[in-house]
């Protein structure tokens, strides 16, 4: 059965969240703009208690978006859109507030980036072909019922974008959100059901889970009218989906290395990498990992990435760092090895610094430190404003260390450099599914770049920036000896 679910049981999943964070978990203006009043009197639409039940609501609605045209589909994303910028920040504050990892500011940014740049209806584009035996169309139609399963640190992007995308396809879609972003996840799901019927669309056109666990997941994954499924998170979940038998794109984990080589702008490229590295605390899978910096221009990058709230470690407190954000983990095979500290991903630096009794200026928006290649913070896909750097004698060795470091991900890279044949050869060498070149991170999901955007990067599955046209299956409607016309 469907959970109403209003402003007061929402706020008290804010209350107890915030409760549990340390007081600088947060930015100070991020918890003090907090106000529960946006839930006043509201009920959520398209929340349950039983995956089935709620499997069953969204393809009534899903049927009932058959039925309409394309422009009406189009008229429940216009609104999608309108109520994403409107609410942007209430989602953003949220975000912080339940996971307390990230930025508001910056999470707003991604709620506008997702409203204006996912692309709609327009993506779905019919092809035909003539000849002597007449005319082949071949449409993009849905596939009815997509099971998404999306993460924490860009848990309302990623419900909107998704939506957005999977509509315009012409599916239902079935959330199953990550566990420690329940409240933002489903503040989402309800934004999209609110503008789909007040666009004239079904009430209940995605849906979620008032608790997800495995098991939803699992039941969501198994069920015949899940027909695709959608993964946006760790390795773990991509492999499950892929191991289900159904069709599946996944999207997985990255470590995204930048090379900066002697011929790039270097004030620009310390720029633009500190702007990346930090953006929402690093949390964006897309964003700058590790630095691999020509040895003869590595003491200027280093010089103007302070110059642009970067804070220079010293050895011991890199040291002492290194003992808060990793922490050892014994896996199913018994050995034990080090992991993140979950409770570190996406906080601000100075609350990472605060934990080794260092206070530092709220202007600092990440930590560098010089390390060598094999030093975990190198090695590990962190999730937090700490970027390490390694000098590099030439491109050769460049290249060499940046494809080791981003693991075979294929996920991301990028590149500061005037060369354009340095430029050509990291590409080759990494086949990243994005590549950027002489710019911070997220202009590689259309932020401050040309493109579209998404929050659902499928490297593992090869459908790479995902759209509408992701979401669909082709259909091929054959006239033969007719409608040849030349």
């Amino acid at each position: 059965m469907a959970v109403e679910i209003t402003e007061s049981q929402i706020g008290k999943i804010v209350e107890q969240v915030l409760k549990n964070m340390s007081v600088s978990a947060a930015p100070a203006s991020d918890k003090a703009d907090w106000d529960s009043t946006h839930y006043k009197q509201r009920t959520f639409a398209g929340i349950f208690t039983d995956m089935n039940t709620a499997i069953e609501a969204t393809y009534e609605g899903y049927k009932a978006l058959r039925n309409m045209t394309v422009e009406q589909r189009e008229k429940i994303i216009t609104e999608i859109r309108r109520l994403t910028r409107e609410e942007a920040p209430i989602m953003a504050q949220l975000g912080v507030a339940e996971t307390g990892m990230g930025r508001v500011d910056h999470k707003t940014a991604k709620h506008i980036l997702v409203a204006d740049k996912t692309p709609g209806t327009e993506d779905i584009v019919p092809t035909a072909r003539t000849g002597d035996n007449g005319l082949t169309l071949i449409e993009m139609a849905p596939f009815g019922l997509v099971g998404s399963i999306t993460p924490s640190t860009n848990p309302s992007e990623t419900v909107i974008c998704n939506s957005i995308g999977m509509i315009a396809a012409g599916n239902g879609v079935v959330f199953n959100p990550h566990p420690n972003a329940i409240a933002t996840s489903n503040y989402a799901v309800d934004l999209v059901n609110r503008a789909s019927a007040a666009a004239g669309g079904p009430k209940v056109l995605v849906c979620s889970m008032a608790k997800p666990t495995m098991e939803t997941s699992a039941t969501m994954s198994s069920h015949p009218l899940i027909r695709l499924l959608v993964c946006t998170g760790g390795p773990g979940v991509v492999r499950a989906v892929l191991a289900s038998g159904k069709k599946a794109i996944g999207a997985g984990a990255g470590n995204p290395p930048v090379i900066v080589d002697d011929t790039a702008d270097i004030p620009k490229a310390a720029k633009d990498i500190i702007d990346g590295c930090s953006f929402d605390n690093n949390l964006p899978c897309i964003a700058e990992k590790e630095v691999f910096a020509f040895d003869k221009i590595a003491d200027d990058l280093i010089h103007y990435m302070r110059q642009n709230g970067a804070y220079l470690l010293s050895r011991e407190q890199m040291e002492a760092l290194e003992k808060i954000v990793l922490v050892e983990q014994t896996g199913k095979d018994g050995k034990t090895r080090k992991v993140i500290n979950r409770k570190c991903v996406g906080r601000d630096a100075a609350v990472l610094m605060s934990k080794i009794g260092v206070t530092v200026d709220s202007s600092v928006r990440c930590l560098i430190c010089e390390t060598d290649f094999n030093h975990l913070f190198v090695q590990e896909e962190l999730m937090m404003p700490i970027l390490p750097i390694v000098r590099v004698h030439d491109i050769d060795e460049a290249i060499d260390l940046a494809v080791k470091a981003e693991h075979g991900n294929r996920h991301t890279a990028h590149m500061h450099s005037k060369n354009v044949d340095h430029l050509t050869r990291f590409a080759r060498a990494v086949e990243t599914t994005i590549f950027v070149k002489n710019a911070p991170s997220y202009a590689g999901i259309g932020f401050g770049g040309e493109g579209h955007t998404t929050f659902t990067i499928a490297g593992p599955t090869g459908e790479g920036i995902t759209s509408a046209r992701s979401f669909t299956r082709q259909r091929r409607c054959v006239m033969a000896d007719s409608f040849h016309i030349i």
